[in-house]
């Protein structure tokens, strides 16, 4: 049985009960299309990044930036959400560099000696985009005085909030989310400024998928868009599309990564 984990964007609860509404559909639809092994449920045990390269992988979703450094040429794109937040440009999207919304920070140099707080290593969203946006005011690879490691966006929003950080950048498709569903968890904050765009989280499938099951997928994905019976779904998600993007159009992710090299700030620090 093939494996399916579509687990970025499930929290607050409406957006699992919507993803699982939309699984059901292209469940229902692959099978009609003639697909075989295809699971009855989304994986909820199996931790996100560990979907990626499993043998056995469906359907998933990743970060640009764990893609572009560890995933390229071992997966193959499927589709890229496009979400209506905003911060969102079709299937590109910044990420938001949040701080308190009472604070004296008004610019990025303002944020010298401050604390940091980043989802992930590899995030793009969280590190890579803040990353580039620091990297020509570092001085010999330093700008922050600490950061800390929070394990997801929600959290560092929360370690923000609360004063354990100074800043963070989220990304807009949780920022949006957030403040939607769970608007008193960003009402103590404001948005200091945006970082650039580059391509949103791809769907991907493992990279000895057939050529006619990406197709069967794509397919299935662009239903998901049309479906009636969708709509709620599609609302609470905040999706609007999905967009074929071809490997080159994530090297700007790369890129980025590239640009804070250049600069001598290789990591947040």
């Amino acid at each position: 049985m093939r494996i399916a984990s579509l687990a970025m964007y499930v929290s607050p609860p409406p957006l699992a009960a919507a993803t699982a509404t939309l699984w059901a559909f292209l469940r229902d639809d692959l099978r009609r299309e003639g697909l075989t092994d295809v699971p009855d449920r989304l994986d909820a045990a199996l931790h996100h990044a560990d979907a990626w390269l499993h043998p056995a992988l469906l359907l998933a979703q990743t970060c640009g930036y764990p893609y572009v450094r560890d995933l390229r040429g071992k997966v193959r794109l499927v589709a890229t959400p496009v979400y209506g937040h905003p911060g969102c440009d079709g299937a590109d999207m910044c990420s938001f560099i949040i701080v308190r919304a009472g604070g004296p920070v008004r610019s990025l140099e303002d944020l010298r000696g401050t604390r940091a707080a980043i989802n992930d290593p590899v995030s793009n969203s969280g590190t890579n985009l803040l990353r580039a946006t620091i990297a020509p005011l570092n001085r010999n690879g330093r700008f922050f005085s600490s950061v800390v490691e929070t394990g997801s966006h929600l959290a560092s929003i929360d370690a923000v909030a609360t004063g354990t950080a100074d800043v963070a950048a989220i990304d807009c498709v949780t920022f949006g989310n957030t403040q939607r569903f769970d608007p008193g968890r960003v009402s103590k904050l404001r948005v200091l400024i945006t970082t650039a765009s580059t391509p949103g989280l791809p769907l991907i499938t493992r990279g000895d998928a057939s050529d006619d099951e990406l197709l069967l997928l794509r397919g299935s994905l662009g239903r998901v868009i049309t479906e009636p019976t969708l709509a709620e779904a599609r609302d609470v998600l905040s999706l609007k599309d999905f967009a074929v993007l071809s490997d080159a159009d994530y090297e700007p992710v790369a890129e980025l990564a590239r640009f804070a090299h250049r600069l001598g700030y290789p990591a947040i620090a």
